[in-house]
């Protein structure tokens, strides 16, 4: 998952759920902190997202991280670069994947309809990506954090006593290295959200969205 310009389709480039035994392998689980795969291992499979969160980062030349993006349901993640993954890639909670064939995507495998699937999500993912990078050198900090929040809204929010809450399973610094954002401006751009009534936090890894229209406004840059 990115943070994208518009939150209009938030998709995210997920398939459907497909049963086709003869190129997937059984669903599977990996446990939370546990990693999938690492940056420069030869890629074999591509993964789905059926439940839980992944975390892809990758560490600069100077030791520093970036968190490139989130895999939530329905997400595909493990796109060969080179044929290599070009990412680190683990889990922030319990999660559970549905694994397909890489060779699935580069001839199809007998099956035409999950190639096509397959290769949208790729093309999904690359666009998604590019408004992400425009996101980052356009944005302010207030907005990065409202889009970011916006997003997860409209993908994973959950209602109660007709308020959205989000989740937050990944800690404040990996929401810093994904907008590129320090970790002390994620939080205290998060508390003026607080102080303005737009949000309530919960608890560290919950946010009540109580002005849903305001936090849309300020990932659009409207904060009058």
């Amino acid at each position: 998952m990115y943070v994208t310009l518009s939150t209009d389709d938030q998709s995210g480039g997920a398939l459907p759920s497909i049963s086709r035994p003869c190129i997937c392998a059984r669903e599977t689980q990996i446990r939370a902190g546990t990693y999938l795969f690492y940056e420069g291992d030869e890629v074999n499979w591509l993964y789905q997202v059926t439940a839980g969160v992944l975390r892809q980062t990758r560490l600069l030349e100077n030791g520093r991280r970036q968190v490139i993006a989130f895999g939530y349901p329905g997400d595909v993640v493990g796109f060969p670069a080179n044929g290599c993954h070009h990412t680190d890639c683990d889990a922030l909670v319990d999660t559970r994947l549905q694994p397909y064939r890489k060779s699935v995507l580069e001839n199809a495998d007998g099956d035409v309809e999950l190639h096509g699937e397959l290769l949208q999500a790729a093309l999904s993912e690359i666009s998604a990506m590019q408004d992400h990078f425009m996101m980052l050198g356009r944005k302010s900090a207030g907005e990065r954090v409202a889009s970011f929040l916006t997003v997860l809204a409209g993908r994973v929010g959950r209602y109660e006593d007709n308020l959205c809450k989000v989740d937050l399973p990944m800690r404040r610094a990996d929401i810093a290295d994904f907008l590129g954002l320090t970790t002390e401006t994620v939080s205290r751009t998060l508390t003026q959200m607080r102080k303005s009534e737009i949000i309530e936090i919960d608890n560290i890894h919950t946010i009540v969205v109580l002005n849903p229209a305001a936090l849309t406004s300020l990932s659009q840059g409207n904060e009058d």
